[in-house]
């Protein structure tokens, strides 16, 4: 293990967040509020760590793919460690696991809340609260290589081990460059959405944190109720920019290059819309009683629907009343979850279209076995190291679920509760059902409940290996 390599760049990770902590600074100097001086202070005292940390350039600047994973997984706890302190001696959220649970939630993008009242949060949280999600959409690590040209050699493992997906690759040959592409393209999707908004009536501020939330696909608001109180129009923006947040970034990548075929091959990206359509119209029928005019079941469907598989968690109306039809598909595509390459959580879309390919693969074989077939991906055969890492996801997925489920379930809630907890947690979607449905919160549950949400939602976010590789053994060894 190369300990220097990993001193260095959580160094720089402390020195981002002091960078980070000027944005609710700034906007505590505008709204004249007084909790604006000890955030200054966390971030005063972040600067002087990473200082500490980056004092020596590491001579091994070498990134292999275990200290890819330890960086990545140690970076985030130490962004959700640093990001929850202001919160803590603020006062706003005292304790410090409710702080620890708010923070973690925010930079996984997943948009579960400890807070009943949000809009008694002064404006310097709220826009930390939002902000942490737009910082944690693309990933803090993509956002050093694309910025500050840390170590040289496999700076690709980095972005392995935080990007979301089954294979990442680089979209130009350096991956400074890869990692600047990803920014520009994020941050142009953010300004559009943000002027859309403003210009539908959205006061700059809410536009502001909306536009983090959904950037992001984390799901912070600024009103208690989500986005039900907001008009058509408003929601009508959001669900589109979810979708498009939802969307694999190559995809926009061919599309400036004016690649359209490369585009139009990604069969990600025709599955995620096909999901999308077909989902949100039989949604639509099913609620047709409910809200008497199809345009507007249309909306709310549409909404939900997006706001699920993407894993943003915003609501324009409370799901949790809907029919068991329309709760069980909302439910499914938690776990489906948006594209690889995306800032969306969830299994992704690419994972369930190769395991449903190699299912059929499968089938195939036992009625011909004898033949010989390949499993194509975007119009390629599929590699078989692609198609078992699939594989070895699902497992792990699956014993992290239900481990998760049955240290929650100790706490006697119901079952419904319990399910939707970690289901939402580990997929970075927010709101459950029940007690954590879109009109609750995940306050009631002991701290023990809460660490255990804690580590499935930034699991959820590192695609499970970097979080669990951290507790073996053989990966501290030099």
């Amino acid at each position: 293990m190369n300990y220097s390599v990993i001193r260095y760049v959580l160094g720089n990770v402390f020195k981002m967040m002091t960078a980070l902590l000027m944005l609710p600074v700034l906007v505590s100097i505008i709204y004249r509020e007084n909790v604006g001086y000890l955030y200054l202070a966390v971030a005063a005292a972040s600067f002087v760590i990473g200082t500490l940390l980056t004092f020596k350039k590491p001579e091994n600047s070498k990134i292999y793919l275990k200290e890819g994973c330890v960086i990545t997984a140690l970076s985030w706890l130490v962004m959700s460690a640093t990001g929850a302190v202001p919160f803590c001696i603020t006062g706003e959220i005292p304790n410090y696991i409710d702080a620890l649970f708010e923070t973690a939630s925010g930079f996984t993008t997943t948009g579960s809340s400890i807070l009943s009242e949000v809009e008694s949060l002064t404006h310097t949280a709220l826009i930390w609260r939002s902000f942490t999600h737009w910082t944690g959409g693309m990933g803090v690590l993509v956002f050093l290589l694309a910025v500050i040209p840390m170590t040289g050699g496999s700076n690709m493992n980095l972005m392995k081990a935080e990007s979301p997906g089954p294979s990442v690759g680089k979209l130009v040959p350096k991956v400074r460059q890869t990692a600047r592409i990803l920014y520009m393209i994020y941050l142009a999707l953010t300004v559009i959405e943000f002027i859309f908004l403003v210009a539908g009536g959205l006061p700059v501020f809410d536009s502001i944190c909306m536009t983090f939330g959904t950037a992001g696909t984390g799901g912070f608001g600024v009103k208690n109720d989500s986005a039900m109180s907001y008009t058509a129009y408003q929601q009508w923006v959001l669900t589109v920019f979810m979708i498009l947040f939802g969307v694999n970034f190559n995809f926009y990548y061919f599309l400036l290059l004016k690649k359209t075929k490369l585009a139009l091959k990604m069969d990600e990206v025709k599955g995620y819309f096909a999901i999308v359509f077909a989902f949100t119209a039989i949604i639509t029928l099913d609620n047709l009683a409910r809200f008497d005019k199809i345009a507007t079941s249309a909306r709310h469907a549409a909404f939900q629907v997006a706001t699920c598989i993407t894993t943003t968690g915003f609501a324009s109306d409370d799901f949790d009343t809907w029919s068991s039809l329309s709760k069980t598909l909302l439910v499914l595509l938690m776990f489906c979850g948006a594209c690889a390459g995306s800032t969306g959580g969830g299994i992704k879309v690419s994972r369930i279209l190769i395991a449903f390919k190699t299912w059929k693969n499968e089938m195939v074989s036992f009625i011909h076995p004898k033949s010989i077939r390949h499993i194509k991906y975007d119009g390629k055969p599929l590699d078989k190291t692609t198609e078992h890492s699939v594989a070895r996801y699902f497992i792990t997925y699956i014993t992290l679920f239900v481990i998760s489920l049955l240290i929650v379930s100790f706490e006697g809630k119901d079952l419904i509760t319990n399910f939707t907890s970690v289901t939402a947690t580990i997929n970075n979607i927010g709101p459950g059902l029940s007690i954590v449905g879109p009109t609750g919160n995940y306050a009631s549950f002991n701290p023990l409940s809460k660490l255990v949400f804690i580590f499935d939602m930034l699991a959820g976010r590192l695609e499970l290996y970097p979080m669990l590789i951290i507790f073996h053994p053989a990966v501290w060894k030099k």
